[in-house]
């Protein structure tokens, strides 16, 4: 799952207005920014599949119990939420960043196969969304429109930063997801990390938007 890690973030502006989009987005994120740092340096592996099934099932996600265990994620989210409070002292944004950084193992739980571990060394799960490529797309397409019908209505855009750096960037992810459910198998697990390792780029692209536009003051109830 991509995208819907991407409304994650979206969503959660909602919840917590005061914090930047750029976190939010990050948050959720978080176990596929380490992935490829941990894939690079050999302490995580996977293997890549030839002919898969379809594009979805063409990296089989071997050994990533750093970044991607329910227990390890636990861990980072409670450090990442603690680091946020520490700087903010703001509770709804260091609970959804927290919360951000779990649904990554349930969303993922959801479309992996059973390769999502409980911790390291533990039981592997997964119910295989993935399995079914239109399934796949409707389940993410519905979170993404979701998360960005409450994006707009909790902001506006101040200025054409706000509105087209946004709309840049929503063709952007439309992009990256689009590409991944067409193209072959990867060449090998170094041009996996090396190309995963460009997701940097989306929280900085969030958080740089996201300072150009203004919340939406709530609707008053009319007499």
């Amino acid at each position: 799952m991509f995208i819907g890690h991407v409304a994650v973030g979206f969503a959660a502006k909602r919840a917590a207005p005061r914090t930047s989009l750029g976190l939010l987005v990050a948050a959720p994120l978080f176990a596929d920014l380490l992935w490829p740092i941990f894939l690079l340096l050999g302490w995580e592996s996977l293997t890549i599949d030839p002919d898969p099934p379809n594009p979805f099932l063409s990296l089989s996600f071997a050994n990533y119990p750093i970044s991607h265990s329910l227990l390890a994620l636990t861990g980072w989210a409670l450090a990442a939420a603690g680091i946020y409070w520490a700087a903010t002292k703001y509770g709804p944004g260091t609970l959804w960043i927290a919360i951000g950084v779990v649904s990554h193992w349930v969303l993922d739980f959801v479309t992996h196969r059973p390769d999502m571990p409980l911790w390291p060394g533990g039981p592997n799960v997964g119910l295989g969304l993935w399995n079914s490529v239109p399934g796949t797309i409707a389940v993410e397409a519905a979170m993404f429109a979701a998360a960005l019908w409450i994006y707009v209505r909790t902001t506006r855009p101040r200025d054409g930063v706000g509105r087209w750096a946004f709309v840049a960037f929503l063709v952007l992810v439309l992009v990256i997801y689009a590409a991944n459910a067409m193209s072959p198998a990867p060449p090998s697990e170094r041009a996996v990390a090396w190309v995963t390792l460009s997701l940097w780029l989306l929280p900085v692209w969030a958080a740089w938007f996201d300072r150009h536009r203004d919340p939406v003051p709530p609707a008053r109830a009319t007499p």
